[in-house]
């Protein structure tokens, strides 16, 4: 068996609509950091520059949102209530939604916009396969080539309702996208629904999901490196975040030899 990293970085120096803030303390300011923790909570003198080199341990803080890099959205993330009531946060869902097999979907050529029930169907039989109940589906849209620069938040596709539900019908309970988002971009949604006075344009893979209690994995990467449309798992189990809508992963395929 062999892996296949299907995550994008927390990276501060790409362009993000919220900023990622990286602070980094490196491994001598760590020394002297741990020297003035010890003299303040417990009164104990402690001279660094015996450590090697002067050296202790470094130390990353990041001010960033759940939903940066790759990330898994709960149920609670598309509303406060839902048909059952409370819906769950990321550190209640079921582990093994996260561990499950694999089928990726090539929507390359959808543009930017919406991806309808008849483009999932097309490709289903393309490959010759039906996503069986609680199979991970990705969806592979090319817009993760975007990624780090301001077109990645605006030129992609995104499931309609209809999609959405389709997929949900087959007892999936997983959708990922190498998008942004699991629906089209903003602009293209509010221009939707100016033109058609519809609301069911807006949003509505995520509203979806006050409905249907389901997750997704949104700014996945390198789905092109997949060998096959199916026949390999996904982990993506997310960070246990306690109430939190949303939680990063490091989402791998698992690809027998």
């Amino acid at each position: 068996m062999h892996t296949i990293d299907l995550s994008s970085p927390v990276d501060a120096s790409g362009w993000e609509p919220d900023p990622i803030v990286h602070e980094i303390m490196t491994p001598a300011e760590g020394a002297r950091h741990m020297s003035e923790e010890m003299k303040l909570h417990f009164g104990l003198d402690f001279d660094p520059s015996v450590l090697p080199d002067g050296e202790l341990l470094s130390l990353d803080t990041l001010t960033l949102t759940s939903h940066t890099g790759t990330h898994v959205d709960a149920p609670s993330h598309y509303g406060s209530t839902g048909p059952n009531g409370r819906p769950r946060n990321i550190d209640e869902m079921p582990l093994d939604w996260f561990l499950r097999p694999g089928v990726v979907l090539d929507v390359t050529g959808a543009g930017t916009g919406v991806i309808g029930v008849d483009r999932i169907e097309k490709e289903l039989a393309r490959i010759g396969y039906r996503p069986q109940p609680l199979d991970i589906v990705l969806l592979h849209t090319g817009a993760a080539r975007h990624a780090g620069k301001p077109e990645y938040f605006t030129e992609f596709a995104g499931l309609d309702g209809p999609a959405t539900d389709y997929l949900l019908d087959l007892g999936v309970r997983v959708i990922g996208t190498d998008a942004w988002s699991l629906d089209a971009p903003f602009g293209h949604m509010i221009r939707a629904y100016q033109e058609t006075g519809d609301t069911s344009v807006l949003w509505p893979a995520h509203f979806a999901g006050r409905r249907r209690e389901y997750c997704q994995i949104e700014r996945l990467a390198q789905l092109d490196e997949l060998p096959e449309p199916f026949g390999f798992r996904v982990a993506c189990f997310p960070v246990k975040i306690a109430g939190a809508g949303a939680g990063w992963t490091r989402a791998v395929a698992l690809v027998d030899e």
